[in-house]
């Protein structure tokens, strides 16, 4: 009684409740998970900000055993660390799994989508960046001609505007059609 090593402050908690959608078991859970991957670099208990400073490299979060398999897993990584290179601190790791918890509501799951595509970072999903995404899904298995054609056919069906890309707005409009979005974009802890 009373040895145990408390990761995180009651305000922490309710903090990183207030803006996920896990509640303070699961929180604990994800850190768990977070400081399995490097125990030799994150503290049982993080104090003077270390949740939103201490880095673990891209390289383990994409080893994990939900990401290893995943085309996307560089880009989503990529598009929840704040440094933009893929290494996550406990809150940028935090956010991704709650994003891809069920809990997330679809809008906000289609905000990281859309961030995950958009490969150039300009704001818009152009033909460049469809074919990155082929490329991913499909391992190379089709030839280039055949990236060109599914990326252009994408583009013109839903490219409301006519200027060659697809806007967020537009973007949201095609992925809301998916049946199976919701269903794909998710991580269970």
């Amino acid at each position: 009684m009373g040895n145990k090593i408390v990761t995180f402050t009651d305000e922490q908690l309710d903090d990183y409740q207030d803006c996920t959608f896990f509640t303070r078991k699961e929180i604990l859970r994800v850190f768990k998970r977070f400081r399995e991957m490097r125990p030799d670099h994150i503290p049982k208990r993080m104090v003077n900000g270390e949740a939103s400073k201490l880095k673990i490299g891209r390289e383990n979060i994409e080893a994990l055993p939900e990401l290893r398999e995943n085309p996307f897993k560089s880009r989503i990584c990529q598009a929840f660390s704040r440094d933009g290179e893929g290494n996550l601190t406990f809150e940028d790791f935090l956010d991704m799994f709650s994003v891809f918890s069920e809990q997330a509501p679809r809008d906000i799951k289609v905000f990281y989508a859309f961030k995950i595509y958009d490969f150039d970072n300009d704001g818009f999903i152009s033909t460049d960046d469809l074919k990155a995404s082929l490329v991913c899904l499909t391992r190379n298995e089709l030839t280039c001609e055949e990236h060109q054609q599914i990326a252009e056919k994408v583009i013109e069906e839903g490219d409301v505007d006519g200027d060659g890309k697809l806007s967020y707005l537009e973007f949201e409009h095609v992925i809301t059609r998916s049946e199976d979005f919701l269903s794909t974009f998710h991580i269970r802890i």
